[in-house]
């Protein structure tokens, strides 16, 4: 009996010899390559969860790559039965919105002046031609550890055309920001950056414009992800005190700005190559280019009265700005609401589990993006799967499983479930993001009653039941009309930019103010971070 090879949910007999590539290619599963099956391009990255043992050892092109990846190409079957199961990075069109609903401001509502026009038939970048033609097009990307997406923009009309998301490819490196600081030091080629472009390459060439038009892409992300994108030195990231390069530049009188530009051709996109590549400034430490561009979606400018905004992801930043003054900090809290660390976990991308509800009988309901099968659970379920564990009294105030198992089923079928140390990792998520709420306010002499607005950001943020997240005690405990859910911020912010010169300039010079407060340091950070990681109810209440 042949090798039975599980692929994206498809079966395939596979006989001995074949790669999974090939296997691929029977199923009609699209694997992203730019080599055709030469091993050189590394972008055909398969995760393989079952019947590792089946394969051929990892050959010399493989041997950047740590874990349960391979390289489809060059994984071959290795028997002549067993089972193999193993996924593609996902990859989806995202649905396409003029705006973030709940923000204050969008790109739409502030006058379009791009940095780069069409003069007749001249393309003018801040005022210099660097070609001719008769169509703008812009990108905001938005790299996250977990998840990038990608918004392209006519910078004549001020119009989404079309946007994209996927899994971030660099995950064979590490689940979170400290492995791929670390991956990208020791290993030399900037392997991180050459996989990522490659799958940016294609969601560009994708999409339904010439990708020659394109001349100009603003990037938020955090520290480490920006500069690892552009090709920086990320050690000084990875080490106390965590400043960028670019960060330390500044504090010397070097530069006067933590933003980083690039043009296309430098970086090998396949886009006009005298576009500019732009990377947002960080704010402080690993309080990144995306949480800046959280400040412009939320209008920080024109904000009058106190707020505070959490960015939840595997690193969240917090922001908190009252009396002119902007403090920030950053949390530990790791990959577990965005799908990482957690068995059955998945980005919030087609086939994930985004809603769950257990009956008063036992029964498990939810519901699953685009209605499609089962593959996962995203952050939104997650959270209301910990929320209705605890109710139900499934699950102690400690998190344990009351009924001496180690896992709940969610759905036996389809194999999904919920493991003591997946809630181990998701009670630690939530403890940092809790310590850093109660450290900030305490710093900027607030309590939640002063608060005029709570902004819920994050890729997962718009879906969250706010009652089942203020019940595990992921987020403060402030009635629905001060807690706004605004979703992707960061990327509504490096649309903003995209679209608007003079914003990008305010940014610049905003930031360079902040105050960063270093959570681990301080001295009830402990005792703050243990009493958020309980299932107790709400804790942060006004």
């Amino acid at each position: 009996m042949p090798t039975r090879v599980e692929l994206d949910k498809k079966e395939y007999p596979a006989p001995r010899g074949i790669s999974l590539f090939e296997c691929a290619e029977q199923m009609n599963v699209r694997v992203p390559t730019s080599c055709l099956k030469n091993g050189k391009c590394r972008e055909c990255l398969v995760e393989v969860t079952a019947g590792m043992e089946n394969l051929t050892a990892r050959t010399a092109e493989e041997k950047h790559l740590t874990g349960q990846f391979r390289l489809s190409c060059r994984a071959r079957i290795n028997s002549d039965s067993g089972h193999i199961r193993c996924h593609t990075l996902k990859r989806q069109q995202m649905k396409i919105e003029a705006s973030s609903s709940g923000l204050p401001i969008s790109f739409q509502s502030i006058p379009l002046e791009p940095a780069v026009v069409l003069d007749g038939t001249r393309i003018l970048l801040e005022g210099k031609q660097i070609a001719t033609g008769s169509s703008v097009y812009g990108l905001a990307l938005d790299i996250g550890t977990t998840t990038v997406v990608v918004r392209l923009v006519d910078l004549q009309k001020g119009e989404i055309v079309a946007a994209s998301a996927f899994e971030n490819p660099q995950r064979f490196a590490g689940s979170n920001v400290m492995a791929r600081i670390q991956y990208n030091v020791q290993n030399k080629g900037r392997l991180l950056q050459r996989t990522l472009t490659g799958y940016l390459s294609h969601v560009i060439e994708d999409f339904p414009v010439d990708p020659m038009d394109i001349y100009e892409v603003v990037v938020a992300a955090n520290s480490a992800m920006r500069d690892i994108f552009f090709g920086l030195d990320v050690v000084s990231i990875g080490q106390k005190p965590f400043h960028s390069i670019r960060e330390i530049a500044v504090a010397q009188g070097l530069r006067k700005t933590t933003a980083v530009e690039i043009t296309a051709r430098k970086l090998r996109l396949p886009i006009n190559p005298e576009a500019r590549i732009a990377g947002l400034p960080i704010i402080g430490c690993h309080v990144g280019a995306d949480a800046a561009a959280c400040l412009l979606a939320i209008d920080i400018q024109n904000q009058n009265q106190p707020i505070l905004m959490m960015d939840i992801g595997t690193n969240t930043e917090i922001l908190c700005y009252a009396n002119n003054k902007l403090l920030v900090a950053s949390c530990p809290a790791g990959p577990a609401f965005e799908g990482g660390s957690v068995n059955c976990g998945m980005p919030g991308l087609q086939g994930a589990i985004e809603k769950v509800d257990i009956s008063a009988s036992g029964r498990v309901n939810y519901r699953v993006i685009d209605a499609a099968y089962p593959e996962g659970i995203c952050g939104s379920g997650l959270v209301d799967l910990l929320c209705q564990l605890h109710k139900s009294g499934r699950i102690s105030n400690t998190g344990r499983l009351v009924n001496g198992s180690d896992r709940f089923m969610v759905d036996s079928k389809a194999g999904i479930y919920l493991s003591e140390g997946d809630i181990s990792e998701l009670a630690q998520a939530k403890g940092a993001c809790s310590a850093g709420v109660r450290l900030l306010l305490e710093r900027a002499g607030l309590e939640l009653p002063d608060l005029d607005r709570f902004y819920l950001a994050g890729g997962f943020a718009r879906y969250l039941d706010l009652d089942s997240a203020r019940h595990i005690n992921l987020i403060p405990n402030l009635p629905d009309h001060r807690t706004v859910q605004i979703g992707n911020a960061a990327l509504e912010g490096a649309t903003i930019a995209l679209c608007s010169i003079p914003q990008r300039k305010m940014l610049e010079k905003l930031v360079l103010s902040a105050e960063h407060l270093a959570l681990e340091e301080q001295e009830r950070f402990f005792d703050y971070f243990v009493d958020g990681c309980l299932f107790t109810g709400p804790a942060l209440s006004c």
